[in-house]
């Protein structure tokens, strides 16, 4: 089981910082999954990609994910049960 991180604790390595941003950035990933995974609440990503990438792209990615249905559990339909496009992820 993942321990949960915050952004504060000095667990929270590159590589989980680089994997959350990469989740916050993905389309049909919602914030529940980053908050089931490491434990970061919405207000917390969101803080988290201020701090992490540029000015710019906080204000891109903002403009991305705000009230996008993918990125929250409850606007999201019932009959969608995955974080990812089934073609997503394709092993070599």
């Amino acid at each position: 089981m993942k321990r949960k991180v915050t952004k504060s604790d000095p667990v929270m390595t590159a590589e989980t910082e680089s994997r959350i941003i990469e989740m916050a950035w993905e389309d049909r990933t919602p914030f529940e999954a980053i908050t089931a995974c490491y434990g970061l609440s919405e207000a917390q990503v969101i803080k988290l990609m201020q701090q992490a990438v540029s000015p710019r792209s906080f204000k891109n990615w903002r403009a991305r994910v705000s009230g996008r249905k993918t990125k929250h559990s409850k606007l999201r339909s019932p009959d969608v049960s995955r974080g990812y496009c089934p073609s997503q992820y394709k092993h070599r």
